[in-house]
């Protein structure tokens, strides 16, 4: 799952994750971890819900993540529709869990405690290329069957809080330093390759 940039926007930031979509004649899996919510459910009122994964739910997360453990895993929300069909999510995210060191495989706790702001809407068309500026928020989510499912929700937004390369505390690349002067050697070892990688990805 790519790891995009993050945007301050109102009282969290823009985050997008999606599943990467099927091919074509196969079905998109069904979300691990779903709590959907109707348009009808929501009415025209702001909305407050808070969703958690239960055991069966964070085991089969953590498979899909690649994660050692995940202890904990929900969030507070709030849903607020719009005049113009739009509907705005934002909320907190708070997950327990441990992934596997890119070193050692020694498993790296971790706590996450982040805050995240969507934009739903019924018809969620991307603008053109040529309309589209680095700077401009993200276009809206689909609104799919007329409900929005929280629970994917927070599934990707663990995605996108995951570390991409987890270490241990006090745990170096061998031969590789974070900033290396330009006249001293290049990284060396056999994590030399993903050190870089890690470097030029930031």
């Amino acid at each position: 799952m790519t790891r995009p940039d993050r945007k301050a926007a109102g009282k969290g930031a823009v985050r997008r994750s999606r599943r990467s979509p099927a091919a074509k004649g196969k079905a998109v899996p069904a979300p691990e971890f779903s709590r959907r919510l109707t348009l009808e459910e929501l009415g025209d009122r702001p909305l407050e819900r808070r969703v958690a994964a239960d055991p069966a739910e964070r085991a089969a997360l953590a498979r899909r993540f690649g994660l050692v453990a995940l202890d904990r895993l929900e969030a507070a929300l709030t849903l607020t529709p719009g005049e113009d069909g739009t509907v705005t999510v934002e909320g907190r995210l708070e997950a327990r869990l441990s992934q596997a060191c890119v070193v050692t495989l020694e498993p790296v706790p971790a706590d996450i405690d982040e805050p995240f702001r969507l934009v739903y809407a019924p018809a969620a068309t991307p603008p053109p290329a040529a309309d589209f500026a680095p700077d401009d928020d993200d276009p809206p989510e689909a609104i799919v069957d007329g409900a929005i499912d929280l629970g994917e929700i927070v599934a990707e937004q663990l995605g996108l809080a995951l570390d991409p390369y987890p270490r241990k505390p006090g745990i170096a690349f061998e031969g590789y330093s974070t900033g290396p002067a330009a006249d001293q050697p290049g990284p060396s070892g056999p994590f030399a390759a993903l050190a870089t990688l890690r470097q030029t990805r930031r």
